[in-house]
Order: C-alpha cells, then sequence, then structure tokens
C-alpha cells in the first residue's frame, strides 16, 4: 500500500487563525467538494484542490453538509440551527430551522429526502412537503447515516444509544451499547456495498472501539479497541475498507473486520475530523483541526505468487486467494470463475504470498504461516500445518516442499517449516528475480536473476550457489525452457530478451520491447514475452508473432498464457496457428504436430492434416484427421497405407486419390490419366454428373461403356429436376416402364398419350402404367382407349364405375351381363349416399344385395342419431321399414323376422319422428309448435317409451321436462307434479338441474288435479281417460288404439274395424266404394247450398256400425269391431279411411265417427293428419311431413 499527497490547503479566518474542518462531502460525480469550515461552505475543485467558491450564509458555524443523490442539491448544517439547500449551481433555495444548533445532516441516497438533526430533534424534508416532520428526542444526535436502500436511517446519540427508524421517522430498533454515556457515539456509517444480502453499520465512540451491527441490531463480532478518540470514519473502495481518523492526527486504514492495515495520511495538523473519499477513485480528502486540509492517492501494491496454473493473490488486504487457472480462459472477477477459488481469511495485513505444489506460506506482519492443501471430491481447501511467530524483514518469499526461503537484498536466508534457520547465502549483488524450478523435496533448486547481470542456480541442500551465465546489465526477469538447456533473461536497461544455449553459452537470438518472458511448459521451442502492450509468441528460430495484450507474462503453460494486467490475473487463450504454419511451410510436420498439440483452430488442425497428406506424411495425417474426426480421410489414408503393404508405389495415384477426396478433380483426372487409370477418372466424373468431361476420357473402342455412361446421364437428369430430359433418354434406353413413371409423375398427357399408342399390345405392364396415370389425370377418354386396346373390358367398366359414368357402364353390362355385380352394387351404393334409396333399393335387388340395402339404411341412421338430426333418423327409419316390408313378400321365408322389423322400425321411425320437436323445443331458444301440440307430443312419446328402454339418442329427461312445462302451463298440475317426480329419479345435466328444481317447488303451490278439457276421450265407448295411461295409447275402458293427427298430436275421431272371416281386403274396398256412391246419391236429394236439416227420428240401430262400437266386454283383451258385408255397404266412402298396406300385410279400415272432422291420410306412410294441418304443412315443405313424399298441390289435389 503506498499513500501519494496530491494536493493540499489550509482553511484560515480574517485573523489568519486555521478554522476546524468539521465536515467533507463530494458531489456524487465527483466534479465538486465541500468543506465546512467556520461559518462558512467552501467549494473546492477536488482535481488541484482549488477554491472554486466561498458560500456565505450561516451566522454561525457550519457543522455538516451533504449532496444529494443525483448532485443537483446539497445542503448545509449550522450552529444557527438553520438548514439551507443550494443548487449546484451554488445558489440558496430553501431554509429551515430547529430549536437547537444542527449536528448532523444526510440526503436520502434514493429519494430526495434529508434527515437534519440537532441536540432536541430530528426532522425529515423532501421537495414535495409542504413543511418539515420533526420529532423530538431526549439525547443530542451526534451523527446519522442511512441504508443503502433509504428504507432506515440509523442515529448516533451522545448518550451511547443508536437509534434505526424508518424513513418516516419511526423507530425500529434501539441499540445501547456497554459503555452507556461513557462512550458517546462520535460518528456511523452504513456499508455502501450493495450485493451483500444484509446492512452493516460501522460505528465508532469516545469510548476508543470500533463496531459493527446489522440492521436487526445484533452486533457483528467484537469491539476493536483504537486507543484514540475516533471523530471521523468513511467506507472506501467501494465498502471493502475503512477509514477511521481522530485524535492521534491519523487517517488509518482497517478492515471490515475492524484490523488495522496501515496509515493512510500522518500529520501534525491536529485531530481528523473529517473524512471523505472521491467517488470511483482511491483519492481520499482529510480535513483536520488547525483546518489544514489535504488529498491523497491509495494504490494497493500487487501480493501475489504463481506455480504452473495455480495462482494466489492478496484480496481486501487480510485475504489471500488460491485460483485454479487452467478452468476459465476469463478473468478472476467473473462468476464462472468463483467456482475455481479458494479463499483463505488471515485477518491481518498479508505483505508476502508463496505457492509451490501443494505449499502454500503466507507473510502476514507478526507471523509467517504455512498452509498445505487438501482436495476431496468436491472441493479444496487449504490448512494452516505451521505457524512462525517472528517478524521478518524481506523482499521477496519463496517456498519449497520442505523449507521456505527470504530474500533480503543479497542474502538468501533458508528456513524449514518450523522457522529454524537452516542456511544463508551472500551474493554479490542485490536479488531481481527468484523462481524456484523444481526438484526432489528437500533439494528443490532456485534459479536467481541478480541485479549485477548474473544467473545463478542455487539447490536448497548446498551452500553454493552455481553460476549458470552473466550477462551486461541489470537482470529483470529470467526463465528456463522446459528441459533446462535455455535461458531466456530480460535486461531491465533496454528492456530486451536474450535467449542462451546453456551448453554452449552461445546467444540463440534476441528481442526487444520485452518486460517479462516465459518458456512454454510443454513445447521445448516456444516462449513468449510481453512488452508496451504487445504479446509476442516465438517458436524456433522463426519471426516472431505478436498480438496486443496488456500486462505481463508471468506463464506460458500449452495454449494458455498467464498474464498478470493491474491487479488482476488472465488466463488467456491463444492458438498456437502462427508458429505452426511457420513449421508447416517448411514441411517440418512432426514439429507442427506438436505445436497443434498446445492448442490451435479446427481450422488449422484440418490444414495440418491436409499438409501432411500432401507430403504423404500419412502418420501425422492420420493423427490431424483423428482430432477433426474425419473419418472420410481416415479411411483414405488406411486403405493407401493397406495398398502400400500390398506392394503398390504409385506416388501419382496416391496423389490422384489425395486430389479426388480434396474435391480438386481436374488434377485428380491428370494424375489418374497420368498413372494409366484413365477408368478411375471415368468413374470419379460419372459419379459427379460431370457426364461430358466423363465423355473425354471414355475409350472410343467400347461402345458399352458408352451407353452405360448415358445411361447414368438420364438417371442423373432425373435426380436434378429435369424430368422430361431423363424420360426421353430412358425411352431411348427402351425402359419404357421409368419413363412412364417420370411422364406420369409430371402429368404430361400428350407425351404419355403418344407413348401408349406406340406400345404394343402385348406390353400389359407398360400400358396398365399408362391406364392409370392417365385415370388420375382424370383422361378418361385415352384411358378407355388403351382399356380397349388391351381387351381389359372389367377395367373398362371399373373407370366407368370409379367416374360415375352409370349410362355407359349400363350400356356396356347389356354386351358383358358377366359383370353385373361389378356395376350395380357399387351404383346402388353411390344411390345411397345421394339420399336416393328407392332407387338405391332396386340397385341392389338387381344385384342380389338385398342385406346390403338394409346396412347402408341401418347406418346411415345411426349416424343421424348420434348427430342428434332425429327427423332424419325417423325417416331412415320408414326407408327400413319399408324394406322390410318388401323383402317379407319376396321372401317368404323370412316373412316373420321381417314382419317383426317392419313393426320395429314402424315404431322406431314415429319415436324419431316426434322427439325431433322435442330436442328442438329443450336445445333452442324458439320452437313453432303450440303449446297443447307439445303437450300432446310429450304424452305421445311418454307412451311408446313407457315400459321399454328408450331408443338411443332419446332422451326421457327432455321429455318429462316438456311435459312437465306445458302440463304446468296448460292447468295439468297433477300431470306436472308426477313429471317432475319421476325427473327426480332420473340422472340429471347441469343445465336442467335448477331448473326442474325450481318447477318441482313451485308446482306444489298448485292444485293437486288436471285440467278436464284437457283429458282424451275415447271415439268408441265415449270414456274419457286420463293423461297418462300405464297401458299405453288405449282406452282404458274398451282398449281401443288412439289414432293421432301426426301434425298436433289430437286423438282422432277415428276407429279401426276389421273384416268378417271370409270377407278379402279387396271385396272390403269395393262394397265400402259402393255403399259411399249410394249414400251421396240419397244425401243430393236432401241437401242443397240453402236448407238445413236435423232429423230427430234417426235411431242407432239404423246405423249398423255404430251398434257393433259396443261389443266389448270390459275385459283386459282388446276386442276390435268386426263388419260383415251388411255394414261394409252402409258405410259411406268418405266416412272411411284404408290404409292399404302391400303384401303380405291385410288393409287396415278406420271409420270416422265425426265426418264433419276432415281427416288427411298420406298414401305413402298410411299416417292420419288433421286435413287443414296437412295440407299447410304439404305447401311448406312439398312434402309429407313423415315419409317425405313429394306433393305438388298445384296438380294433385290431396284427398280428404
Amino acid at each position: 500500500m503506498r499513500t501519494t499527497a496530491v494536493w493540499a490547503d489550509q482553511v484560515r479566518d480574517d485573523l489568519k487563525l486555521g478554522l476546524c474542518i468539521h465536515d467533507i462531502a463530494f458531489k456524487p460525480d465527483g466534479s465538486q467538494l465541500l468543506i465546512a469550515a467556520g461559518n462558512r461552505v467552501l467549494v473546492y475543485d477536488p482535481k488541484d484542490g482549488s477554491l472554486i467558491r466561498s458560500l456565505k450564509a450561516h451566522k454561525d458555524t457550519v457543522y455538516c453538509v451533504d449532496f444529494s443523490k443525483d448532485g443537483k442539491r446539497f445542503a448545509s448544517g449550522s450552529a444557527d440551527k438553520c438548514v439551507i439547500i443550494w443548487t449546484d449551481k451554488l445558489s440558496g433555495i430553501l431554509k429551515y430551522t430547529h430549536n437547537d444548533a444542527i449536528q448532523c445532516i444526510a440526503y436520502n441516497p434514493v429519494t430526495p429526502q434529508l434527515i437534519s438533526c440537532s441536540s432536541g430533534d430530528f426532522g425529515l424534508w423532501g421537495p414535495e412537503q409542504k413543511s418539515v416532520n420533526k420529532h423530538k428526542i431526549n439525547s443530542r444526535i451526534t451523527c446519522c447515516s442511512w441504508t443503502n436502500d433509504g428504507q432506515y436511517v440509523a442515529m448516533g446519540m451522545y448518550n451511547g444509544i443508536i437509534s434505526i427508524r424508518t424513513k418516516l421517522g419511526e423507530e425500529k430498533i434501539k441499540i445501547e451499547r456497554p459503555g452507556g454515556s461513557l462512550s458517546p457515539i462520535w460518528n456511523l456509517k452504513w456499508c455502501p456495498k450493495k450485493d451483500e444480502s444484509t446492512d452493516s453499520l460501522a460505528v465508532i465512540d469516545w469510548g476508543q472501539h470500533l463496531s459493527f451491527y446489522q440492521l436487526n441490531g445484533k452486533q457483528i463480532g467484537k469491539d476493536t479497541k483504537l486507543n484514540y478518540d475516533p471523530c471521523a470514519i468513511q467506507f472506501f473502495d467501494e465498502g471493502k475498507y475503512l477509514l477511521v481518523g481522530g485524535s492521534n492526527g491519523l487517517s488509518s486504514l482497517h478492515s471490515r473486520e475492524g484490523s488495522t492495515l496501515g496509515v493512510i495520511t500522518e500529520s501534525k495538523a491536529g485531530w481528523v475530523w473529517a473524512i471523505a473519499c472521491k467517488p470511483d477513485s482511491n483519492d481520499v480528502v482529510v480535513g483536520h483541526q488547525d483546518g489544514t486540509i489535504s488529498c491523497h492517492n491509495v494504490t494497493f501494491s500487487t501480493v501475489h505468487g504463481l506455480y504452473r496454473d495455480i495462482y494466489t493473490y492478496r484480496d481486501k488486504l487480510t485475504n489471500v486467494i488460491v485460483q485454479q487457472l487452467n478452468t476459465t480462459v476469463s478473468d478472476q472477477d467473473s462468476e464462472d470463475d468463483n467456482l475455481s477459488k479458494t479463499t483463505i481469511k488471515c485477518h491481518d495485513l498479508v505483505k508476502k504470498i508463496s505457492v509451490y505444489k501443494d505449499k502454500l506460506a503466507v507473510q502476514l506482519p507478526d507471523r509467517i504461516v504455512i498452509y498445505q492443501r487438501a482436495s476431496n471430491e468436491t472441493s479444496t481447501t487449504y490448512k494452516p500445518v505451521n505457524k512462525i511467530f517472528k517478524q521478518f524483514e524481506c523482499n521477496l518469499l519463496v517456498v519449497c516442499s520442505e523449507n521456505f526461503i527470504l530474500c533480503q537484498e543479497s542474502n538468501l536466508t533458508c528456513f524449514s517449516m518450523d522457522g529454524q534457520k537452516q542456511r544463508e547465502w551472500f551474493l554479490e549483488a542485490n536479488i531481481r528475480y527468484i523462481k524456484v524450478i523444481g526438484g526432489p523435496a528437500g533439494r528443490e533448486g532456485l534459479l536467481l536473476g541478480l541485479k549485477n547481470g548474473q544467473v545463478l542456480q542455487i539447490f536448497v541442500d548446498n551452500p553454493f550457489p552455481i553460476e549458470m551465465l552473466k550477462v551486461s546489465g541489470s537482470i529483470r526477469c529470467l526463465d528456463l525452457s522446459m528441459s533446462r538447456s535455455k535461458v531466456a533473461i530480460i535486461i531491465n536497461d533496454n528492456s530486451t530478451c536474450l535467449v542462451y544455449d546453456l551448453t554452449t553459452k552461445e546467444l540463440l537470438y534476441e528481442e526487444l520491447n520485452a518486460n517479462s518472458v516465459s518458456w512454454n511448459t510443454q513445447n521445448e521451442d516456444m516462449l513468449c514475452y510481453s512488452g508496451k502492450g504487445f504479446l509476442g509468441i516465438k517458436a524456433g528460430s522463426f519471426p516472431t508473432h505478436q498480438r496486443r495484450l496488456n500486462g505481463f507474462v508471468v506463464g506460458y503453460c500449452g495454449s494458455r498464457i498467464y498474464c498478470l494486467h493491474v491487479h488482476a490475473m488472465k488466463s488467456v487463450e491463444v492458438p498456437q496457428s502462427a508458429p505452426m504454419y511457420q513449421y508447416l511451410d517448411r514441411q517440418m510436420y512432426s514439429q507442427a504436430y506438436q505445436i497443434a498439440c498446445l492448442g490451435v483452430t479446427d481450422t488449422d488442425w484440418d490444414n495440418l492434416a491436409q499438409k501432411a497428406l500432401e507430403g504423404l506424411n500419412f502418420d501425422i495425417a492420420r493423427k490431424a484427421f483423428t482430432r477433426t474426426r474425419d473419418l472420410r480421410y481416415l479411411e483414405l489414408i488406411q486403405s493407401i497405407e493397406d495398398r502400400q503393404r500390398r506392394g503398390e508405389n504409385d506416388t501419382d495415384l496416391f496423389l490422384a486419390d489425395i486430389n479426388a477426396y480434396r474435391s480438386q478433380f481436374s488434377e485428380a483426372a491428370r494424375l489418374y490419366k497420368k498413372s494409366g487409370n484413365s477408368q478411375k477418372a471415368v468413374d470419379m466424373y460419372t459419379d459427379l454428373r460431370m457426364f461430358e468431361l466423363a465423355k473425354d476420357y471414355v475409350e472410343s473402342s467400347n461402345p458399352t461403356k458408352h451407353k452405360q455412361l448415358i445411361a447414368k446421364q438420364a438417371s442423373w437428369a432425373q435426380n436434378t429436376n429435369e424430368p422430361r430430359e431423363a424420360a426421353k433418354m430412358y425411352l431411348a434406353a427402351g425402359e419404357s416402364m421409368k419413363a412412364i413413371q417420370i411422364i406420369g409423375e409430371n402429368g404430361w398427357t400428350d407425351m404419355l398419350i403418344d407413348v401408349a399408342r406406340k406400345l404394343d399390345k402385348a406390353d400389359r405392364e407398360p400400358l396398365t402404367l399408362c391406364a392409370k396415370h392417365l385415370k388420375r389425370l382424370q383422361q378418361y377418354v385415352y384411358c378407355a382407349e388403351i382399356y380397349n386396346k388391351m381387351g381389359d373390358r372389367k377395367a373398362h367398366i371399373q373407370l366407368l364405375v370409379d367416374t360415375n359414368n352409370w349410362d355407359e357402364a349400363f350400356a356396356l353390362l347389356e354386351r358383358y351381363p358377366e359383370f353385373k355385380d361389378d356395376v350395380y352394387v357399387p351404383y346402388a351404393q353411390w344411390l345411397a349416399e345421394n339420399d336416393r334409396f328407392e332407387e338405391a333399393q332396386k340397385a341392389f335387388h338387381k344385384a342380389g344385395k338385398v342385406t346390403e340395402a338394409l346396412r347402408v339404411l341401418e347406418q346411415l341412421t345411426d349416424n343421424a342419431v348420434m348427430e342428434s338430426r332425429f327427423n332424419d333418423a325417423g325417416y331412415y327409419y320408414w326407408m327400413i321399414s319399408k324394406q322390410s316390408l318388401d323383402i317379407a313378400n319376396s321372401q317368404p321365408g323370412q316373412k316373420d323376422e321381417m314382419l317383426d322389423k317392419f313393426r320395429k322400425y314402424q315404431k322406431l321411425a314415429e319415436i324419431y319422428y316426434v322427439y325431433h320437436s322435442i330436442q328442438r323445443y329443450t336445445d333452442e331458444p324458439f320452437t313453432s309448435h303450440l303449446p297443447e301440440a307439445l303437450f300432446n307430443i310429450a304424452r305421445f312419446l311418454l307412451h311408446s317409451i313407457t315400459g321399454n328402454e328408450p331408443p338411443k339418442g332419446v332422451s326421457k329427461v327432455a321429455t318429462l321436462y316438456a311435459l312437465a312445462k306445458q302440463s304446468r302451463s296448460l292447468g295439468a298440475y297433477k300431470l306436472a307434479r308426477f313429471a317432475y317426480e319421476k325427473l327426480h329419479s332420473l340422472k340429471l345435466s347441469l343445465r336442467f338441474q335448477d331448473l326442474i328444481d325450481l318447477g318441482s317447488i313451485t308446482i306444489r303451490s298448485k292444485p293437486f288435479h288436471d285440467n278436464e278439457d284437457l283429458q282424451p276421450m275415447c271415439y268408441r265407448c265415449s270414456t274419457t281417460n286420463p293423461l297418462l295411461n300405464a297401458q299405453g295409447s288405449t282406452c282404458i275402458n274398451c282398449k281401443q288404439p288412439f289414432i293421432y293427427s301426426f301434425s298436433s298430436f289430437e286423438v282422432l275421431p277415428l276407429v279401426e274395424f276389421t273384416l268378417d272371416d271370409g270377407i278379402s281386403d279387396e271385396e272390403a274396398y269395393r262394397l265400402i266404394d259402393t255403399a259411399g256412391s249410394k249414400s251421396r246419391t240419397s244425401n243430393e236429394t236432401w241437401n242443397n247450398e240453402t236448407t238445413q236439416t236435423l232429423r230427430m227420428d234417426q235411431d242407432e240401430d239404423d246405423d249398423p256400425f255404430t251398434a257393433r262400437l259396443l261389443t266389448f266386454e270390459g275385459g283386459s283383451e282388446y276386442v276390435p269391431v268386426v263388419v260383415n258385408r251388411p255394414v261394409l255397404r252402409s258405410l259411406s266412402r268418405r266416412d272411411v279411411l284404408v290404409r292399404r298396406w302391400p303384401k303380405p300385410l291385410r288393409y287396415q279400415f278406420f271409420k270416422n265417427l265425426m265426418p264433419e272432422v276432415a281427416v288427411a291420410m298420406c298414401d305413402s306412410c298410411f299416417q292420419m293428419f288433421h286435413a287443414d294441418d296437412y295440407e299447410l304443412m304439404v305447401l311448406q315443405k312439398h312434402c309429407c311431413p313423415f315419409c317425405r313424399k313429394n306433393s305438388d298441390m298445384n296438380d294433385e289435389k290431396i284427398d280428404f
């Protein structure tokens, strides 16, 4: 550590007496220095100590000054009880007062907040405040300091108490020190280092102690006794050290633990009352009692040691850092490098360091400590093994395995590890350089350079120095080569590096502008030296290669150069490319390989390998290619060596192969031809697709090789995106399949047709490939032409089927009926896919594929149900039922099975047709149905699924929910309550849960009965039926099934009757038709457009059908109405509706008991409707709503 005076001044009053310097403060950018002296604030230029201005605004002594964090303001506090805020332009802008003299002030390091402390209170001021917030305190405040984050402020009291408060003034921690009022706190400072996890507070008191505390009030370590009254304290070098000044007139440097490290300034100017450190600088300004102001620059010398890649250096003056340099190429301050560092805390000033192998010697002021390295899998530590408690005066310290050596001027003293003096050497001149050069333990050799130019070698166990060489001039640095056959010496006088051969004492060469030198520890002929900002690397006798590098070279290992720059050691990775190329230029491949092993780039390795291969030095080439992992060249070398072992020694052929691998094809071809291997040149150019060049080397007497070359050229043309040329070449070569494949893939239709027409019909494989591509290109006419040329009728028909050209397919089928299945089956499938089910059915029948017809419809039906298209599902089931009925008629063996399926599918068709309305009501916001219609639909659906599992997709919850809602709105409260109760027994979805719970509760407020107007009446026995019947849609009395209108689902006034034995359906139909004509004739004579008649004398016996309505006995079985021929003759045709089912079913006859209610029946599905509803629905949809049979109302009048 060295201190240099920069400038000094003394502040005097009008009587020329010195004024005490009470406080000093730097502007944050270091451009101004504030001095509190007398009743003035002095502003200095810190560069040269010149006075810029003297500010006199206070009426009494100024005790304190401080700058704000941004440097735009500063404040001063005085014994006149005033605080003045100044701008950086040195003009006052604000003043406020306290009740007592101002003792200290401090700006918040984060915000513009200012704390000012007096003898009885303290105040907090900010630019945005209209007034100063003051807080009373019971003791005199002597000092204050903010934490780094500006959240807390520490205040030292005259009674020995430290109060830590928030930025609002609230006390957080109160520290009561043991000395109490006998040890007044005179100054304190928070550590400015921001990268620490906890804040550290340094405190000095007039009990002559230096202490440290955490933010929580806990003391760090023990008090340090100072033996003088401290007055000023300041952190130095970004918080690494402490500066303390006081009554002894000194400003001392202390460690963060309180240890005294040295004296910064020493003066007879009296007590030190103020100390300030210039930001981002090592300048220290000290203020004394007699007004003396002095500025000093502090520099720290580098204390370090190096052994191979182990570098040790002093840190924070009290610590020793051991670093493994070979683990990183960055400097020692990088984060990654911290992993390779070991810190040894000595808690005292480290004066000298030396390291050798596993030993480390550290000289402290009163002792030398020897450390031993201990390593494990995870870390490396150094443990003290010896301590020699004695003060040693020395210039250099060297440690060996069993000794340590001290150098003082021209004397060299050897001690054992326990401090016993063993040997001493007295030399002719002062020692300028000393280095341990290795050797057995206890017999190590030392290399010494003296001021008189002597180079000596001393062995620890030998009292006699050995003179190796002597040069003219003072030696500054020297080093031995790896084999100790050469020595490099730096002469201090002219900064020249001299390299000598120790055997012959001959000067080999010299280099200028060198201040340090080091031999490579892994190569005998390489050294490096540094000087004037450059690094020189020299290999053998070749010229030096230079590059920019700041610092001093201290080591050279492989490709790493260890360089000391200022206080930092850097490990620099230097590629050894330049010396390697110097050896390559002289074809010294072995030496070049040794240089490359030290560290070069991959490109350099590749160049070395190529040069060695070119020189046919296969051993070096193999090693270099192995390093670059180039398997191609390794295989080439192996091949050439195998050929050499077999007796080949044609150098031109070897070089040709090497040039071919290097892509130097022209030279390779020339060498091939020169060695008599022209075919290899042809093969090479062929593989490279250089066919024109290959033709130059083909022998003209061999036409076969010409054809092979052309074939390869065609293949290359195909691969290089020239397919047209490739196709032409393949056609010329007779390879039609390859040509057709290329033409087809590129879609050249004209070329493809031309090729097909030129082919013979016996070439079925090429023709088939042509047809395939034409079909893909949608050239169906030409494709058919090829099939006709080949005579392949089946393929022709398949083409027509694939293109849906059914007319031509059926025309061709008439000539070749054996392909019936190949046409009808796909035709039927196509019809089914296009919703032409009746035609599809006929097509399946013609193909004999009845089962397939049903399967298609069943699949369509399942899809409709899965997609919630229930209306379509009902239509598809009706189609399936018709199909089942047709099968039952055409195949008597399956009659019973198909009739069962007919009834099953008919019922499913009705259920899905009805459920379509329920689903739309529950899932969509609007519906076109009236409440009565939805009510009847829900009742009908519930009757249909009661007692059975609902069909797939039909929700019983949705049905009951719709029934409950409509029952409530129509007054059927009993039915609504029943529906809600049923819903609670089912698993409900979330969207229904709340609605059903609410409806279940509100329905209980309604009467427990149903609206009688809603109850259906049986038109056969006139019995009023309940809204829900456990027996289904039948009368509870006569068991007569209800007939519903498939629009509103009201019960129609229809009664089904059956025929007496012996009466066929056709006869009954004729009898009714005859009766209808007679009835119309008789009625026409009595009725006209203007007359209305009412007959009171008509009896039931006059209507034989009415008499038969009551032919039931009230049992549990349904007894139908049976009519004979007389009854049939009595029926009116317009009152009877007949479902004329195809065979094998019988007709169904229904009597309309209320002729004034017009009932319409679809002649396709035989479903009944109210005539008005049916007519409206047909007008809307142009078809029957159930079976979707087309109907044109303009051309065809519906028969009601």
